[in-house]
């Protein structure tokens, strides 16, 4: 009998909470006898959500939370302040064990510094890196950072590209993952300071399978596995990416709802358009981990619907049998340990 995965799921965080996070978690267990999912949040309110759904009544509980923390609050005082808030109580589950993994839809924010100050950081890490999965033409590509740390330093990259590295070989199961780091150009000798010192520190790496920079207009075609990069930068590719798809999506639909005749290709091209539609629909993937903390913690889009919250549950399974964090503490523990 498999061992089981316990998720807490923060039943209020996000756009479509509770509604849409609820739905999500009873799917994951419908689909899933390994799961467990612990939903934080006010009790009453979720029972209500609770009572349209047919489900594995001892799959899902609930652990009730009176507080919410809302976006436009300063993370780090509404960790500290609202300590019977749904995200906290989630961390605190995460930190004391009683819980495998976290997930949330709600305050980037709070979600960030909560898995730093609640949750902690495995040995070695310096910076715990936000890594959402991203559509390319081969597949899809992990992006790291994409929202954690806007001022990182040229070993924090490394660290990035090892954690990113074990993630896809062990989770997404591409093995011998090619890493890349964002830059102006092809060139070594180009890009921003940051960049020029990162370089030769990934090149010298002997965990990963370091391939060299890659620029922007690259990434949609899947030249590498991991794209390595500070969380300004990569927040702007993210967000850049999930604009410039919205609005070919919103374009290609109005150009076939055009007249007659472009509604009738329409017809004809639905299915196949459909299933290639599919490859770049984020909620496929699930949510972005934070990698590198003691627990496993994952940040879904905060307009998160059941699909998303689904699969970022369901990826909580593989984290935990894959052992990752395990394998990201060994990882970095090597590199201070003196070269044969």
């Amino acid at each position: 009998m498999k061992e089981m995965t316990k998720v807490v799921l923060d039943a209020m965080g996000g756009d479509n909470a509770p509604g849409e996070i609820v739905k999500g978690a009873v799917e994951a267990v419908n689909r899933r006898s390994d799961i467990q999912v612990i939903l934080t949040g006010k009790e009453d309110v979720i029972q209500d959500v609770l009572k349209g759904y047919t489900y594995p009544e001892g799959q899902i509980e609930i652990r009730n939370a009176q507080e919410v923390i809302e976006t436009s609050e300063p993370p780090v005082m509404a960790i500290r302040r609202k300590k019977d808030s749904s995200i906290v109580t989630g961390l605190k589950m995460v930190k004391t064990g009683e819980a495998d993994a976290f997930v949330s839809a709600g305050s980037s924010g709070a979600i960030l510094a909560g898995g730093q100050l609640i949750v902690g950081r495995l040995g070695g890490v310096e910076r715990p890196p936000l890594a959402p999965l991203i559509p390319t033409k081969k597949g899809f590509s992990l992006l790291i950072d994409c929202g954690a740390n806007v001022d990182a330093r040229p070993s924090h990259l490394v660290q990035f590209a090892k954690m990113g590295s074990i993630y896809m070989k062990h989770v997404m199961g591409v093995q011998d993952p090619n890493v890349g780091i964002v830059n102006i150009g092809a060139e070594e000798e180009k890009g921003n300071a940051l960049v020029k010192e990162t370089f030769p520190l990934l090149k010298e790496c002997r965990d990963i399978h370091f391939t060299g920079s890659i620029e922007a207009r690259d990434i949609p075609y899947g030249q590498v596995d991991v794209v390595v990069c500070e969380a300004f930068v990569g927040n702007v590719i993210l967000k850049l990416y999930e604009g410039v798809g919205a609005v070919l999506i919103s374009k290609i639909k109005g150009g076939l709802m055009q007249n007659l005749r472009s509604k009738l290709g329409a017809l004809l091209v639905k299915p196949a358009l459909k299933e290639t539609l599919k490859d770049f629909d984020a909620s496929e993937y699930g949510g972005a981990p934070l990698l590198g903390l003691s627990g496993l913690v994952v940040k879904t889009h905060g307009s998160s619907k059941a699909k998303e919250v689904c699969n970022s549950i369901l990826q909580c399974v593989t984290f935990k049998e894959q052992h990752i964090n395990e394998k990201i503490k060994q990882s970095i523990q090597a590199e201070t340990e003196p070269a044969d």
